[in-house]
């Protein structure tokens, strides 16, 4: 009996262990992609912002 509820117990905390990394593991891909698509927004300003500056002094 007491192998039968150890090695159910073991399956259920391997259980529930599995389900919380697959959480985590989710939660940093969606982090990274937010990140990445924050940079990509970042570094398109910054051309903008080139941009309208060199026609700033090209009209100058």
């Amino acid at each position: 009996m007491v192998k039968v509820s150890t090695f159910f117990g073991m399956t259920v905390g391997a259980f529930v262990f599995w389900q919380s990394m697959d959480k985590v593991h989710v939660w940093i891909a969606l982090h990274q992609d937010e990140k990445k698509e924050r940079m990509e927004r970042e570094a398109e300003i910054k051309r903008v912002r080139e941009e309208l500056l060199r026609q700033q002094q090209t009209q100058q």
